[in-house]
């Protein structure tokens, strides 16, 4: 049988899940590559992986998009790790970076502005190196791992996990596995048997992963910030965020939604 090619995301909070999956008989049947958000979305997108770890925002580019999984990286309230980052208070901002490694958190933002804050500051993609250049009325949109101890450099942060919980009232789901199209029955059940056996090793992974920064818990991230259970709410957040994209993208229909 041929390996199923499958990509995920690089960042801290995929290693509950990437441990599962490696230490579970499916990893003999897994060609598995990490990289960040964009780059897993564009392989699945141009057929050079099977399934993937995908920003959601994707989704609509997908002809056939299956969500296979039971667990993806979501959040209930606030994710510490996907934040507007500013001198000074939103209202006052003129121009935001927008993160290059995630489309999701860009739509996500733009949703927000739009939506719940009813601001039009001007959008800049960024490109690496931009976070130097955070400052006076210029703020920007950081996720991932660079995130870490970015809250002792500026004053006012934005989160958008909280923030979206606070527009919708429901969690959010940042990343989800898909598949172009139906994987067998057989291999969807061990995969998700895979996934659960790493999220539950969350208590032995905060001895094996060293913490990134001084004052960051390992522990209480994964616990209290990322919400690994992609469950009825989340599916509902899901379909109310494709919905508000839909703008800039058509509407998809999903299959596991």
């Amino acid at each position: 049988m041929d390996k199923i090619r499958v990509t995920a995301v690089s960042y801290l909070n995929t290693k509950p899940l990437l441990y599962g999956l490696l230490n579970s008989p499916l990893a003999a049947q897994l060609d598995l590559e990490l990289n960040i958000p964009a780059v897993c979305a564009e392989k699945l997108t141009q057929g050079q992986a099977d399934l993937a770890l995908v920003p959601v925002a994707v989704l609509p580019e997908l002809r056939s998009p299956h969500l296979i999984s039971d667990y993806c990286i979501g959040t209930v309230g606030a994710v510490k790790t996907v934040c507007i980052y500013s001198d000074v208070p939103l209202e006052e901002v003129e121009t935001i970076y927008l993160d290059h490694h995630s489309r999701t958190s860009v739509q996500l933002t733009k949703v927000l502005l739009r939506d719940y804050w009813k601001l039009s500051p001007t959008l800049i993609p960024a490109k690496d190196g931009y976070i130097k250049k955070i400052g006076d009325r210029t703020a920007g949109l950081v996720i991932g791992d660079r995130t870490i101890g970015l809250e002792q450099q500026f004053e006012y942060i934005y989160d958008l996990g909280a923030v979206w919980m606070e527009h919708t009232g429901l969690p959010f789901v940042f990343a989800a596995w898909v598949s172009n199209r139906a994987l067998p029955a057989a291999f969807v059940k061990r995969f998700n048997k895979a996934l659960a056996s790493g999220v539950a090793q969350i208590e032995k992974l905060k001895y094996l992963l060293p913490s990134p920064h001084p004052d960051f818990s390992v522990e209480e991230y994964f616990t209290k910030y990322i919400s690994y259970q992609f469950d009825a709410p989340k599916r509902q957040a899901l379909k109310q965020f494709l919905a508000a994209i839909a703008d800039e993208a058509p509407a998809v229909s999903v299959a596991g939604l």
